[in-house]
């Protein structure tokens, strides 16, 4: 048994409590016995963090354009960087488009591959967000088999197509899809309009994606909506997330229904989306977003409920369920998320002095990290 002592707890109530918080076999126990106590004084006591979005792994796996590095490498130090910075739960977003390259199925088959591997040495806990774009295709056949075989544990509907074929109309917006997708200029352009073609195609290919998604119980988003007809069409499909919608009124529409709304947390850091889309801080105010996720940098997850209280948004206490019991439940992951009894020992220790926030241990089901104190 290990207990807690001297921190301030974060209740599944709400509000924090100077109390002792003890831990077995992996779980939050309501009596404190023999075994290690954990000075937690000037500690807050926060539940881990639960990440449904997060794919900075990708810098890892390809630093630089064209430099790869191998998958279990990139895996166990992305793993360590989340741990390091609170993460206990991360969902890696993986795009499963009808690109070769990067976000081809090569990419995603080695990833999955890398994690089945290293099941046991990461210490966070892992699973796959798999974005599929809803042109390819190709993907539907395998995509439907992977779910009845409990191999995706998220399902987000993309649709970048029109947006990438746009953009390509100008010569010189074209290398980085180009480079991304391993292929010459002009190979990328006929490639276009080849999946152009399928276009009629993919209402019934997603619907039949979702049928599948439905029937083996996994939970599905929609990823950047546009307009309110994206977010009725993708509702229809049992997306009941929205996930970094571009205008506020589907983030207005989402939360009104009693839908999860996810934008970044680094989007509340710098203040506002670099992609000119809706500013998460303001969201947050307004009610329309109840979930932040990593997205491309994981620091922000654990900085970005704090920057909340400082700005008089919302108090700690209620910043910090939108990256943990709310993404937790939105994931359907009953499990974790709060420092309720019985919930599994994901815990958080920060020490909030000095210019930063910054942890200073957690566990992961139990298992201690120490980062900052004896």
């Amino acid at each position: 048994m290990l207990t807690i002592s001297g921190g301030q707890v974060l209740s599944p109530d709400g509000g924090f409590e100077r109390r002792d918080l003890a831990v077995a076999d992996g779980r939050i126990v309501d009596t404190t016995g023999a075994g290690e106590v954990l000075d937690a004084s000037g500690l807050l006591v926060l539940p881990g963090m639960v990440d449904v979005h997060g794919d900075a792994f990708e810098r890892q796996i390809m630093p630089r354009p064209g430099v790869h590095f191998p998958l279990d490498v990139a895996l166990l130090d992305t793993d360590r960087q989340m741990a390091a910075n609170g993460i206990t739960t991360a969902y890696h977003a993986v795009t499963w488009s009808w690109e070769p390259g990067l976000r081809g199925r090569g990419t995603l088959v080695a990833l999955m591959a890398a994690l089945e591997a290293l099941a046991g040495r990461l210490v966070v806990d892992t699973r796959l967000h798999l974005r599929i774009e809803t042109y390819n295709l190709g993907a539907v056949d395998e995509l439907c088999d992977w779910m009845a075989a409990g191999k995706v544990d998220l399902l987000a509907f993309n649709d970048h197509f029109e947006e990438i074929y746009e953009q390509c109309r100008d010569a010189e917006k074209i290398g980085k899809y180009a480079e991304r997708a391993g292929l010459a200029h002009d190979a990328f352009l006929d490639l276009l309009e080849e999946v152009r073609k399928g276009a009629p195609e993919v209402p019934a290919a997603m619907r039949r994606v979702a049928a599948a998604a439905e029937a083996a119980g996994v939970v599905r988003l929609a990823h950047d909506e546009e307009t309110l007809e994206d977010r009725s069409l993708y509702r229809s499909l049992g997306a009941l997330i929205s996930e970094f919608p571009e205008i506020v009124a589907v983030a207005r529409e989402a939360a009104g229904a009693g839908e999860a709304v996810v934008f970044g947390a680094p989007n509340v850091l710098r203040g506002g989306s670099h992609a000119g889309c809706p500013g998460a801080a303001d969201m947050v105010r307004e009610g329309f977003c109840t979930v932040l996720a990593s997205d491309y940098y994981y620091p922000a997850m654990l900085l970005a409920p704090f920057r909340l209280a400082e700005e008089g948004i919302l108090g700690l206490e209620d910043a910090w369920p939108l990256v943990s019991a709310n993404p937790a439940r939105a994931a359907g992951l009953a499990d974790r998320g709060t420092l309720a009894e019985g919930a599994r020992a994901d815990i958080l220790l920060v020490d909030p002095s000095g210019p930063v926030p910054r942890p200073a241990a957690m566990l992961a089901e139990g298992r201690l990290l120490r980062f900052g104190i004896g």
